[in-house]
């Protein structure tokens, strides 16, 4: 028997009343839930997973309360489900120092929320952080509430100590990007030795030209930034409007480049970064090219 007919005679009761029985909100149980991949939430709505189906949960269609999710009285969450507990980012910035305006554009820069006309919304990344999506009661504006064990997410931290600038750098640490070894460090064979308009220090004549039409342009950018993941990955370049990264492929005849470039395309597209890339052919037409691009992503060139 599947679990499903299993279920079919089971008392049903609502979100609310398990939130009850487990003597916990019924905010911090639908975080809970959306934790165990039970539910998801699209377009500010509650939908039950392949998941939470497989556990017994069911939509139920009330004249006086119209459509809601019930589940099994004796599902089970866990011993830890009282545990459960959302903090903001005001409480995440008291805890480092920092306001909540700056915690919420990091995690912008992380890619776990996008600026809302008014407020904060939750990205598929930051879902998976386990934050929730909330508005305030009174204003309606949106805001994204967190699990407390966010304060000790790596990624969070070094970011944190990256804008404070108080990240101790360790001298013996050999800082390898994805798929170099150590006798053919792709840093130590391309040197930056190429100085663009700004001042950067780039390795190519190419990516001089793409630094130099950045700053024609006057679009802020950092060149090779770290990618703000757990993976040492550093990207050409970095446009903080739009949280746009720029990746020139070059030595495309070289087996050992063609394989770092698909392991860095592979990275992108598992974090869903905004990617720009660009090869030779694209930095001999930049003005028509690379507003385009940008454009996609809401960066005005001209």
């Amino acid at each position: 028997m599947d679990n499903s007919a299993a279920n079919a005679n089971k008392k049903m009761i609502s979100t609310t009343s398990l939130a009850k029985k487990y003597k916990i909100s019924t905010k911090e149980m639908f975080a809970r839930l959306l934790q165990l991949n039970f539910i998801e939430k699209k377009d500010n709505l509650w939908f039950l997973t392949d998941h939470g189906i497989k556990c017994g949960g069911k939509f139920i269609n009330s004249e006086r309360f119209g459509k809601y999710i019930t589940w099994p009285e004796d599902l089970e969450l866990g011993d830890n489900i009282g545990e459960v507990s959302l903090i903001t980012s005001t409480a995440i910035g008291k805890h480092f120092g920092l306001s909540a305006t700056k915690i919420n554009y990091i995690f912008s820069e992380l890619g776990w929320v996008k600026k809302d006309l008014k407020g904060w919304k939750i990205t598929i990344q930051g879902k998976k952080q386990n934050g929730l999506q909330d508005e305030d009661k009174k204003s309606g504006i949106p805001f994204v509430r967190w699990p407390e064990s966010i304060i000790e997410s790596k990624i969070l931290v070094s970011s944190i100590e990256d804008l404070k600038g108080t990240k101790d750098d360790d001298p013996t640490q050999i800082k390898q990007e994805l798929n170099d070894d150590n006798t053919n460090n792709f840093r130590d064979k391309f040197i930056a030795k190429h100085r663009a308009t700004d001042g950067h220090l780039v390795r190519s004549k190419a990516e001089m030209i793409i630094d130099n039409w950045l700053y024609m342009a006057e679009i802020i950018h950092a060149y090779e930034r770290k990618l703000p993941i757990e993976e040492n990955v550093y990207s050409d370049f970095y446009i903080p409007t739009g949280k746009v990264y720029i990746e020139f492929w070059g030595y495309d005849n070289n087996e050992k480049y063609l394989s770092r470039k698909k392991a860095k395309q592979t990275i992108y597209n598992k974090y869903d970064f905004n990617l720009i890339e660009l090869e030779d052919k694209d930095v001999l037409n930049l003005d028509d090219i690379l507003p385009k691009l940008l454009l996609k992503f809401g960066i005005q060139a001209y």
